[in-house]
């Protein structure tokens, strides 16, 4: 049996959908209200006590981190695969999971939470932001820093530098590889973990428009969303949307 505890519009939770849905899994889903501080409760950090989505649960063992979720559903469940068979080719795509969690995943965080969670924080009164503070685990510095004001214009600048950046090492692999996948031939747990990354990206007007590369990351994300696991794995109200699509690069980019 497979349950994940995940929220629709979590680019980690999007992750482990993505796996599940390329290795045709069926699984019981568990929503987790962040806005309910659901993913703060005792019974929630009983099984993951970092306080964060997703969750998975095989056979009563609670599997954490979206990464280590998805290369653990390969190993378990090891067809199709989505690793490659040589040692040489699972190394390089390790060494893509790590850039991953340390690069993109952190970085589209600031223009994100800039946009989707700091209007409630702005709302708040200071003493019950403290107090929301206090209640965090692992995240309690990431939103101390973005505060009731956003993040500083150069965290806002060094975040928008790691997802250009991206956007180049994806597309010198692309042209390595000669595609259409990050390794090659196949789509492996790299392209569906750094996938929800760049969907956020486009969701939030940040991808370069008008170069190679740009073209380049685009026609990658394009063939990932054709795949039938998309569709399973972004249901309606997955996609984050805003309401007002002509300022949102400017909104994600607001800082105090």
């Amino acid at each position: 049996m497979i349950e994940l505890y995940h929220l629709p519009q979590s680019i980690c939770s999007q992750k482990v959908r993505l796996a599940l849905a390329e290795k045709g899994l069926n699984w019981t889903g568990h929503v987790v209200d962040l806005a309910r501080f659901d993913h703060l409760q005792p019974d929630y950090l009983a099984l993951n006590p970092n306080g964060v989505v997703p969750t998975l649960v095989h056979d009563g063992a609670a599997i954490i981190e979206s990464t280590v979720i998805c290369e653990y559903l390969d190993e378990v469940f090891p067809t199709p695969p989505l690793s490659p068979r040589d040692a040489p080719g699972r190394a390089r795509m390790r060494a893509w999971l790590r850039f991953i969690d340390e690069v993109p995943s952190m970085a589209v965080r600031v223009p994100s939470f800039n946009l989707v969670l700091l209007p409630a924080y702005q709302a708040m009164a200071r003493a019950e932001f403290e107090g929301h503070l206090a209640r965090m685990t692992i995240r309690r510095a990431f939103f101390r820093r973005m505060g009731q004001r956003g993040f500083s214009s150069d965290e806002v600048a060094d975040a928008m530098d790691q997802l250009a950046m991206t956007e180049e090492r994806i597309a010198r692999a692309l042209d390595q590889t000669g595609g259409p996948f990050l390794l090659g031939q196949e789509p492996s747990c790299a392209d569906l973990c750094l996938a929800p990354v760049v969907n956020r990206m486009q969701e939030l007007g940040l991808l370069t428009p008008g170069n190679s590369a740009g073209s380049s990351v685009r026609l990658w994300l394009d063939r990932l969303r054709a795949r039938p696991s998309w569709a399973l794995a972004y249901p309606p109200g997955s996609e984050m949307t805003l309401a007002d699509e002509t300022n949102r690069t400017e909104k994600a980019g607001h800082a105090g």
